[in-house]
């Protein structure tokens, strides 16, 4: 197949898996893998594409992210809200420098390890749906900076590929008596200095391989098709939570990891 068709359909896994709690990261691993994708340029194509994702959040969130902006210097209610995503965002910070050459070196690389997480990610998913405690925080833009925080630390665990970022925030908040629509919200408003801090990284490290060929075309067309499906996936995403929770994930993320595994095993 040419370049532009894996550069769609990574796109298309990108958008459909950044925000539900099933691991984009282990999802694009597995797909690459699949389709015998072993330049490196591809490694960073995954990260990379992110960012259209995450412009999904903001265009969707628009009107509250841009009230929060310009109500910043006046309102105390949007310095909170603000000072809540900054604080989250600190141990991602810390860690991710320090664990980045690591990361992207060794887990990143392995596919059991990718299948294991989302397995043992899917049982917690499960539990925490059932047993977690009643919620007293319902707006995401409200959070105690006690309860941010501890969610940015939860956060940390997604840098082991396969975990999900948005899995282990919306495990935090619910641990935290977040409720889940709030949780899986705040998630969203999280992952855009987290993704966007992965995307510059990324693109100072890669410069030049970014520059080869035709492959800013091609994330070019990773990046469109990532946002377009995120926007649906979003909306998607935020009516199955209010209706069932998130159990249908928990075992999409077992179904998912479990054939996995049994793939590696017959390849």
């Amino acid at each position: 197949m040419p370049d532009w068709v894996y550069a769609v359909i990574l796109g298309v896994i990108e958008g459909l898996t950044e925000f539900i709690p099933v691991s984009s990261t282990g999802m694009m691993l597995l797909a690459k893998h699949g389709m015998g994708l072993t330049d490196p340029f591809w490694n960073t194509f995954a990260v990379m594409i992110q960012l259209g994702a995450i412009l999904a959040v903001v265009v969707l969130y628009f009107r509250k992210l841009w009230r929060a902006v310009i109500t910043l210097p006046s309102d105390p209610a949007s310095r909170r809200f603000a000072l809540s995503v900054i604080v989250a965002f600190i141990p991602s910070i810390v860690l991710g420098l320090l664990l980045h050459d690591f990361i992207k070196g060794v887990l990143f690389d392995s596919p059991v390890v990718q299948c294991v997480s989302l397995i043992i990610g899917g049982v917690v998913l499960l539990l925490i749906d059932r047993k977690a405690p009643a919620p007293i925080h319902s707006e995401p833009d409200q959070l105690p900076l006690k309860t941010a925080f501890v969610i940015g630390l939860f956060q940390v665990l997604a840098m082991i590929p396969g975990v999900s970022r948005s899995g282990s925030t919306i495990v935090g908040g619910m641990l935290n008596r977040v409720e889940k629509r709030a949780a899986a919200e705040f998630t969203f408003f999280l992952a855009i200095p987290t993704m966007l801090g992965a995307f510059v990284l990324d693109a100072i490290e890669s410069r030049d391989q970014l520059l080869a060929g035709d492959n800013l075309g091609l994330l070019a067309i990773g990046f469109v098709t990532a946002f377009l499906v995120a926007v649906v996936v979003i909306k998607l995403m935020l009516a199955i939570v209010t209706r069932r929770g998130f159990a249908p994930f928990g075992w999409l993320r077992i179904v998912i990891g479990v054939g996995g595994l049994i793939a590696l095993r017959l390849a």
